[in-house]
């Protein structure tokens, strides 16, 4: 069973992945972030702006807010997108750092995105925060290389291998 120091881990490194991501789509130019391509939510600020969202959602899920309604910005700046990143990083941050462990296998109720409610333990909606951030992270990377933002390296070992 994943332990509250395995999710913070993963959370770091979905932050430096998103930071990685960030930075690659600034080296384009507006024209370019909003170029549709067939994959995901369809251009790479739409894309980013879908990681930032759906990370936003479950932040607020796990808190217990169940109608948390899904709203994304797709026109949203780089510079805001950033920020809006950070802000939920600061967040999650927070609600982790005092999540009770016995809290994990608790069952909580929410609302997906199409309106449905459903049950789950809170533990299995933070992997579901992690995966579904990993699953639009490769979206994003193969729509940046494909601008020409180069190759984004996103493997968890480079994360780790980091200089300190």
């Amino acid at each position: 069973m994943p332990t509250l120091t395995l999710f913070t881990t993963m959370f770091a490194y979905g932050d430096w992945a998103n930071d990685a991501l960030l930075a690659a789509a600034a080296t384009l130019d507006e024209p370019h972030l909003d170029q549709p391509f067939d994959i995901g939510p369809g251009s790479a600020r739409r894309i980013l702006a879908h990681i930032d969202t759906g990370e936003s959602v479950w932040l607020n899920r796990w808190r217990g807010h169940a109608q948390t309604p899904w709203s994304s910005a797709p026109d949203t700046t780089l510079p805001d997108l950033r920020a809006r990143f950070l802000a939920t990083r600061a967040a999650r941050f927070d609600f982790l750092a005092t999540l009770d462990p016995a809290r994990l296998d608790f069952e909580q109720t929410y609302r997906d995105s199409r309106g449905s409610m459903f049950r789950a333990k809170l533990v299995d909606m933070l992997l579901q925060g992690f995966v579904h951030s990993a699953h639009h992270r490769a979206q994003a990377v193969n729509v940046l290389r494909r601008l020409g933002a180069g190759v984004v390296e996103l493997d968890y070992m480079m994360h780790v291998r980091q200089p300190a």
